[in-house]
């Protein structure tokens, strides 16, 4: 296979503009990429937040391309690339953010330690919807609450992006999943096995019926303000809190009195710092592993969109009217 000289691309050239469609030289690839023909792209609410110049921990400077999660196809291969090779289909959250390419491009040079094997039996754009939200799901529950088999893991936000890959992943690892969300929601988060549990009803009702008083073992904030307040009541004591959208201000006291700890999950660390890289691909093999078993699964808005539209999906999550994540095929 060969580099072509150019490609097309979505361009952000200044924030709160729609992106351009340009025309553009292909990347060149060093010693650790893979050039990757991209065939899907996921549309994240951070990509919103970085065209809407609201996204400061990201760092993407202008002009950019945007876009962190895809799918692909290797086109060629660094002389120091050995896991992968042409014509191998992979995926990963590898751009958009922090000045690396973005993936809302015909092609993307990609670190290779952010990569694994797309799942056999997911379409490029299932695979596509995965990285970001898994990367950030697995951190959470997995690298920082260590969860083991028969805890009562409660998730805040069970039918988001997030919330409802939390909710295969801890069920995956032997856990009894609670996860709030709203009434229209309940379908969705009982569909992917969890206990439902009505995001309005009082933290107390809800810890007394489903953990007799005790609290639960992991809490996973993913919706952040009142709902990590919630997490340091809904804990047990020495039970462990996560969120990953740790932001605000928030009274510490309730984590305290149950002895309980905290951590906060950053996915985009190793995109801007370099660093734990690896990590990430490692993951999403891991990821890969659970698919193919039949334990992971995303939800899949149904409208499908191309770089000529693209700003359309960024308008409907900005307009909280996904059902499911979007998806832009390429």
């Amino acid at each position: 296979m060969t580099r072509p000289s150019t490609m097309r691309a979505g361009v952000l050239e200044t924030h709160d503009a729609p992106l351009r469609l340009s025309t553009i030289s292909t990347p060149e690839i060093g010693p650790h990429d893979v050039l990757v023909r991209v065939r899907a792209s996921g549309v994240n609410p951070l990509d919103t937040k970085i065209q809407a110049g609201a996204a400061a921990h990201a760092r993407h400077p202008l002009p950019a391309i945007p876009g962190i999660d895809l799918a692909g196809v290797v086109e060629l291969a660094g002389r120091e690339v050995t896991r992968f090779k042409p014509g191998d289909e992979i995926y990963g959250m590898t751009g958009g953010v922090g000045g690396v390419q973005g993936s809302l491009a015909e092609f993307a040079a990609v670190d290779a330690d952010l990569l694994a094997l797309k799942p056999a039996n997911l379409s490029m754009r299932e695979a596509a919807a995965l990285p970001l939200i898994v990367i950030t799901a697995w951190e959470g529950l997995i690298d920082r609450a260590a969860l083991k088999a028969g805890q009562k893991v409660l998730i805040h936000g069970g039918a988001g992006g997030v919330g409802h890959v939390a909710i295969q992943i801890a069920r995956a690892f032997g856990a009894e999943v609670f996860a709030t969300g709203s009434p229209s929601q309940r379908a969705t988060i009982e569909g992917f096995g969890a206990v439902f549990i009505d995001r309005d009803s009082p933290v107390d009702a809800y810890v007394k019926q489903h953990t007799g008083g005790r609290g639960f073992d992991i809490v996973y904030d993913t919706v952040g303000g009142k709902a990590l307040d919630a997490s340091f009541e809904a804990v047990r004591r020495f039970g462990h809190v996560v969120s990953a959208l740790g932001w605000g201000t928030h009274a510490l006291a309730p984590l305290s009195f149950r002895a309980a700890t905290y951590s906060g999950v950053f996915t985009l660390l190793p995109l801007l710092s370099g660093e734990g890289r690896a990590h990430h691909g490692e993951i999403m093999a891991q990821a890969t592993r659970l698919a193919e078993a039949g334990k992971l699964v995303p939800l899949l808005d149904y409208r499908r969109f191309t770089l000529e539209n693209v700003d359309e999906a960024y308008a409907l999550i900005r307009d909280r009217a996904a059902k499911g994540k979007l998806v832009v095929d390429m």
